[in-house]
């Protein structure tokens, strides 16, 4: 029995260290995506705070129609069919 939990501490241990040199070959390879990966974290982050305040986007855009009625509507129109091109997209999903 002790010889069995010997054995199975010592598997233990080679398998912690080799999980440990693991995660250090993977952290090398994923260095390059880091900078990438964490802008596209706050691009998600400013999606999600937009979504939850409908007033401040809506009173941006009004801000924006009532000085720049011309560019209003260019944006509404692309932003109107960026949301068709993503609710398509989702469903096909």
């Amino acid at each position: 029995m002790s010889q069995n939990l010997a054995d199975l501490m010592a598997r233990q241990q080679e398998l912690q260290i080799q999980a440990a040199k693991e995660r250090a070959e993977l952290a090398l390879h994923l260095e390059p995506l880091e900078k990438p990966l964490s802008w596209a974290d706050k691009g998600i982050d400013a999606v999600r705070f937009i979504k939850s305040s409908p007033i401040l986007w809506t009173s941006a855009f009004a801000l924006l129609a009532h000085y720049k009625p011309k560019l209003a509507s260019k944006v509404l129109a692309i932003g109107w069919g960026s949301i068709k091109l993503i609710k398509s997209a989702k469903s096909l999903l």
